[in-house]
């Protein structure tokens, strides 16, 4: 596999697992009274994360990605949503 499709798997993921600690698992904190639900979704979020940024750091090593990539990619991965355009900026790189 090479790097830019390990980003791209990695970031959608970890996008999945951002959606999933604001939309479920903080709600069942705040409304419910379940704040292990944020302990466990967060802990695997910030593991995720963390790997995405480490597909992203190899990304850059190997120059599979152009760096201004890399950094949107990165930037995104902080906002809900963000994986779906970073996706698109990585699908962009795969055909070229």
């Amino acid at each position: 596999m090479n790097e830019r499709r390990a980003l791209r798997i990695a970031s959608i993921v970890e996008g999945a697992s951002l959606l999933l600690l604001l939309l479920v698992a903080m709600p069942l904190k705040y409304a419910l009274g379940y704040p292990v639900a944020v302990r466990i979704v967060g802990s695997v979020h910030g593991v995720l994360f963390l790997a995405m940024l480490s597909a992203a750091f190899r990304a850059a090593l190997e120059r599979s990605l152009s760096s201004r990539a890399v950094l949107s990619v990165v930037a995104l991965s902080v906002v809900p949503f963000g994986f779906v355009v970073a996706d698109r900026i990585l699908r962009v790189g795969d055909r070229g």
